[in-house]
């Protein structure tokens, strides 16, 4: 049987299989638009002369589809192009930011979140190298003095070497709305800031004004996550641990779909008063109870489910706690 039309943008995506992506695009693109996605990338001639079609009419058609979030403006040699979203994280982070996505729109796609992204993230994390984001700890979690920061390790060094700033609502949080945090969160960072501005999903900021939002995540007790490389560029999320595509797979089963930081909580059992402030503050089943050689009740670190958030540091009162380098420079990829 041949693949109907959105079934065919679905294996583009590298998700052949669903039964929900096809009504997703389904439901934001006509066939024609379909068909348009399908013989990208190109100029909207190049397009035009293959769709047999007149280039005013594709051009058009591409702004379009550019607005819903379903393509991306390509550059070269001068001329502007159009490509198709790359993959589902793509389709679901841009498309969601479309000023015209209905509720029924939110609500399918948060069916696909928890019916059939469990199983493609399962089928990801065997085929990629390292996950595509990367935990960021709280930057003033870190003492500088006695261990290398990258800037690839802070999100204000992030901020403050950029050239452009956007913020947009956190795409997970719109669809899942299962808290009352901040939506108003996800910061994009020069290439995607300017996509950003330019498509008019999001508004402009100042440094001062990101770093801002930043304080308040952290208070708010949102982890930041960035892309996974060493070059500090594209995006810092602010994610819960209840509407996050990925953070509830990492803590619930243990996917790796995000890399830790390279720090890792380290608990003083002299200055720990066992408040439990640090419990309520780790999203990720990374503490526990232990008793010292003296009798005394305190919190201990579970090395390899601590994710190096630093969101326990910044709330300890009795600054029992230390964020400690535990990865290699390298651990972060070229």
């Amino acid at each position: 049987m041949t693949a109907s039309i959105y079934e065919q943008l679905t294996d583009k995506i590298m998700l052949t299989g669903s039964k929900i992506i096809p009504r997703l695009f389904e439901m934001i693109a006509d066939p024609d638009e379909a068909a348009l996605m399908l013989a990208m990338p190109g100029t909207p001639e190049q397009l035009a002369a293959t769709l047999e079609q007149p280039a005013t009419e594709i051009e058009k058609m591409c702004l379009e589809l550019y607005r819903k979030g379903l393509v991306f403006k390509s550059f070269k040699s001068g001329t502007v192009g159009y490509k198709m979203c790359r993959d589902m994280i793509q389709f679901h982070d841009a498309t969601i930011l479309w000023e015209d996505a209905s509720q029924e729109y939110f609500d399918l796609w948060q069916t696909f979140i928890e019916t059939e992204w469990p199983d493609f993230a399962r089928l990801f994390e065997q085929f990629l190298p390292k996950p595509l984001t990367r935990v960021i700890p709280v930057n003033k979690s870190i003492d500088s003095g006695k261990q290398k920061i990258l800037d690839a390790d802070s999100v204000d060094k992030i901020i403050e070497s950029a050239e452009v700033i956007a913020v947009a609502k956190c795409t997970c949080g719109v669809i899942a709305h299962k808290c009352d945090k901040t939506l108003e969160v996800c910061l994009q960072v020069n290439n995607a800031a300017r996509y950003t501005l330019d498509r008019g999903s999001g508004r402009e900021l100042t440094k001062a004004e990101a770093l801002t939002i930043l304080r308040k995540c952290e208070d708010e007790g949102l982890v930041h996550v960035t892309m996974n490389k060493m070059h500090v560029g594209h995006f810092i999320c602010n994610c819960c641990d209840c509407c996050c595509q990925a953070l509830p797979l990492v803590i619930k089963e243990g996917i790796k779909i995000c890399d830790p930081s390279r720090f890792q909580a380290l608990i003083d059992p002299d200055q720990c008063s066992f408040c439990k402030t640090c419990l309520d503050r780790c999203y990720f089943n990374a503490l526990k109870l232990i008793e010292t050689e003296n009798g005394n009740e305190t919190m201990s670190v579970i090395d390899d489910k601590c994710m190096g958030c630093g969101l326990c540091q910044i709330t300890c009162p009795e600054e029992a706690i230390s964020m400690i380098a535990v990865r290699e420079e390298d651990f972060i990829p070229a």
